[in-house]
């Protein structure tokens, strides 16, 4: 085997958008800025081999071989600038794309995600004073002070109980004095667009729990449910194939897994996956950030990018 044969990159984007234009938004959610996600995309599409989810489900199924320079392109949360920004540029250069969705959240209540609500409710805090909070006394009086703060809170938040760690961001909302934030996510109506338009649509979950924070019977719910969600809204089949919220991975959910007849499942560890030797339901995929120049995405796929990961967690920690 050649040293690329069967080498799979998935990279994933979340939002796609110029800073400033939704500040009560949490920025650090932008992949990339509209300009710079064109130029990354009219790269992939000229010197990489954009795969489908569908094709990649055949070469699990020992349908169809990878091709070489593989690399597969995945947004997860389904923001609404995916459509406004992404999706036409992707279409545009003939880049398939799939978009993981979690369900509850294109329903028409208005929700919004909660390290956006904490976000807003720190820009738009008139508070000043320090606040007391799991994740120990913030202070609040500057912007840097309530950058820090957002950090230390996101940090907690992915370390705790999902109901526990719920329950302290209304509380924390409630005490910053919560302004009314919009929904960022698709609805139903313009996912099923996209879906007609040729965006693929997987499951992300219903709720978006890290799925390592909640027990295993409740994983089975959010999983099967998203699933579920999908069919029900788009009228058919949906990708046996499931991004995990934050990486989260508990023992017992690839058997969940199998169970509801995934075949696919994808983690937020970076780096390359050799099929060949890769476990289908922990595919690795790396984030595409707003430090993720076109520089830094050609690395991704250069031919030493595998030994380069293998090195890398070689070393002890």
């Amino acid at each position: 085997m050649r040293a690329r044969d069967g080498l799979l990159t998935v990279l994933t984007y979340h939002r796609v958008e110029k800073r400033g234009v939704r500040p009560e938004l949490d920025p650090a959610l932008i992949s990339a800025e509209p300009e710079e996600f064109e130029r990354q995309v009219l790269w992939l599409a000229r010197r990489a081999n954009p795969i489908s989810l569908a094709e990649l489900l055949d070469v699990k199924r020992g349908q169809a071989r990878l091709p070489r320079r593989a690399v597969l392109v995945t947004f997860d949360d389904a923001y609404r600038d995916f459509a406004l920004h992404a999706w036409p540029v992707l279409r545009r250069h003939a880049v398939p794309v799939t978009l993981f969705v979690p369900t509850a959240y294109a329903d028409r209540e208005p929700r919004c995600f909660w390290w956006d609500r904490l976000h807003a409710a720190l820009w738009r805090t008139q508070r000043r004073d320090p606040i007391e909070t799991p994740a120990g006394r913030l202070p609040l009086a500057t912007e840097d002070d309530r950058r820090r703060a957002h950090r230390a809170l996101a940090r907690w938040v992915a370390d705790a109980p999902h109901d526990e760690a719920m329950t302290s961001v209304e509380l924390l909302c409630a005490a910053l004095g919560e302004p009314g934030v919009g929904s960022p996510v698709l609805d139903w109506d313009e996912l099923r667009a996209l879906a007609r338009e040729g965006v693929t649509l997987a499951p992300h979950t219903r709720t978006h729990p890290r799925l390592d924070r909640v027990p295993l019977s409740r994983a089975r719910e959010e999983v099967a449910g998203s699933r579920d969600d999908l069919a029900r809204e788009l009228g058919g089949a949906v990708p046996p194939a499931l991004a995990f919220p934050g990486g989260g991975h508990q023992a017992g959910l690839d058997r969940v897994l199998t169970d509801e007849g995934f075949e696919l499942a994808f983690t937020t560890r970076r780096g390359p996956n050799l099929l060949s030797r890769g476990d289908w339901l922990r595919l690795r995929r790396s984030n595409v950030g707003r430090r993720t120049t076109l520089p830094v995405l050609r690395a991704q796929l250069a031919p030493w990018a595998l030994p380069a990961m293998r090195a890398v967690e070689a070393v002890p920690r």
